[in-house]
């Protein structure tokens, strides 16, 4: 149904992806993966004919098929409307598709009453799920979904998770919920950057996601015992080269001028020799696999005692004099890692700003924040730089080598926010929290965004963090990995 040939996208001199070809058919769920910044989304564009930076070349073939596309940023647009006019904005919509909007915001746990709401006021979660609403009333024949996890409850990811296996058409996705990925797809497209992000590559399996991981690992496993080989093979020859050498040498200090010509002859074998050694030297930089690798990201240990009352908090969550839930209690004490789960708008963000600003007022802790919508924090800020050591250039060094860490490249260290993706912009505020080195994190979703090739490092160096960590999660992965887990509800916070 969908059929792509030789296709390649470039962005000024910068390839993202070359000579793509695949056939993507019926009931194939093809998830495309890979790093914060790599292509992914600019792909997806690129594929509906909707990426105006980007030069194609290639030819990209739908038949008569209806295509259905769910952004990763809704636009400004939109932000202004009321749910019923971006769902319907023909009054006839409405009426034709009437029994199978009811029966799909039954499925999404989506109230009747959001239809009056403006759009802009609805939580992350709700905006998502309204995007994807809008695209099964259209009824299309391909979908494509650029981060359709993003910020829905674990609810309906468990819906779209059966929505994406059972439905008989063919989906393209971007997603960075390993879990999402583990239970849906089957077909792999892995866009890579390797060598300091200048060369890209590609990789195109049909296969579940743990296989392809198994395969990944395994090739590299088999081209690192390669290198090795090749390498002590190398040592070998230059050994057995070296002691030819000095022998050669011995015999030219030790050669008598009464024998030009064998002098002639030991000077032209050296010369040999050293030619050989030049070739053994180039061929001792094996170059590493080709695969991009693995960010490093880990914690300084920072110092908390395990007796030390983080918060008690008791209070209810009110929004414009509105009281939303009541007797809201929680106990945070010491190295604790706490995480708050809860369906999407019922005020955890809302609930974690909160905690933030009783523990502001706090003189014996150290406050590290990371919001939900990074734009709130961001916006004060021009380039990347200034938002990581504002006035400290002492730091600069020690700074750059986490941002070169977390996969960013020199241009984007110097280059401005506005520039990033909302991985790299992720990834920025985790590296601010390394800097700061606070003992109490405050986290709003801090595995979203963010590549399920990089999630396991991110969710190892919060699991070894040696403070309190308060969060926000609907990371399947991420929730099982702390202390203690509360879900919020009408009622307050209930201990899982």
């Amino acid at each position: 149904m969908l059929e792509i040939k030789n296709v390649s996208v470039k962005i000024k001199d910068k390839y993202l992806i070359k000579n793509l070809s695949v056939t993507v058919n019926k009931k194939d769920k093809l998830a495309i993966i890979g790093e914060e910044g790599n292509g992914k989304s600019t792909l997806l564009k690129c594929l509906l004919g909707k990426c105006e930076y980007a030069q194609v070349t290639g030819t990209i073939h739908y038949g008569n098929s209806f295509i259905g596309y769910l952004e990763q940023t809704i636009q400004e647009e939109v932000k202004n409307q009321t749910v019923y006019d971006y769902l319907f904005p023909n009054e006839s919509d409405y009426y034709s598709c009437i029994n199978d909007f009811y029966k799909f915001i039954k499925k999404l746990k989506v109230k009747e009453t959001v239809l009056n709401q403006m759009f802009n006021t609805l939580s992350g979660g709700e905006k998502v799920k309204i995007g994807i609403l809008k695209l099964l009333l259209k009824k299309c024949d391909i979908l494509f979904l650029d981060e359709p996890t993003n910020d829905l409850d674990i609810e309906s990811l468990k819906w779209l998770e059966q929505f994406i296996q059972e439905a008989d058409k063919p989906i393209i996705y971007v997603s960075h919920d390993e879990t999402l990925l583990e239970n849906t797809a089957n077909m792999i497209l892995h866009i890579e950057q390797l060598k300091h992000k200048t060369e890209c590559h590609h990789t195109l399996l049909k296969t579940d996601y743990n296989t392809y991981l198994k395969q990944r690992i395994s090739a590299l496993e088999k081209q690192n015992q390669v290198a090795k080989k090749e390498k002590r093979e190398l040592e070998k020859k230059q050994k057995k080269l070296k002691k030819v050498m000095q022998k050669v040498e011995y015999q030219q200090n030790t050669i008598t001028r009464k024998d030009p010509h064998g002098a002639k002859v030991l000077k032209k074998k050296m010369h040999s020799l050293k030619s050989q050694e030049k070739k053994l030297e180039n061929k001792n930089r094996i170059e590493k696999p080709d695969i991009e690798e693995n960010i490093q990201f880990f914690f300084e240990n920072v110092p908390l005692p395990k007796t030390k009352t983080i918060i008690q908090l008791e209070k209810s969550l009110i929004i414009s004099d509105i009281i939303l839930i009541k007797n809201i209690k929680l106990d945070v004490v010491g190295k604790s890692h706490v995480c708050i789960v809860g369906k999407n708008g019922i005020g955890k963000s809302t609930l974690l700003k909160e905690i933030k600003r009783e523990l502001e007022t706090r003189t014996d802790l150290k406050i590290g924040y990371m919001p939900q919508r990074y734009e709130d924090i961001l916006d004060k800020y021009e380039n990347v730089l200034d938002f990581l050591c504002p006035g400290n250039k002492e730091e600069m060094t020690k700074i750059r080598m986490f941002l070169g860490n977390m996969h960013f490249t020199k241009e984007e260290m110097m280059g401005k926010i506005k520039e990033l993706s909302g991985g790299s912009k992720a990834k920025l505020f985790l590296v601010k929290l390394v800097v700061e080195q606070p003992n109490v994190l405050l986290l709003d979703e801090p595995t979203r965004n963010v590549s399920p090739l990089s999630n396991p490092k991110i969710r190892e160096a919060l699991n070894n963090f040696t403070g309190a960590i308060i969060s926000v999660s609907h990371d399947r992965k991420y929730i099982e990995e702390n202390d203690k887990v509360y879900e919020l509800t009408e009622n307050g916070l209930i201990e899982k």
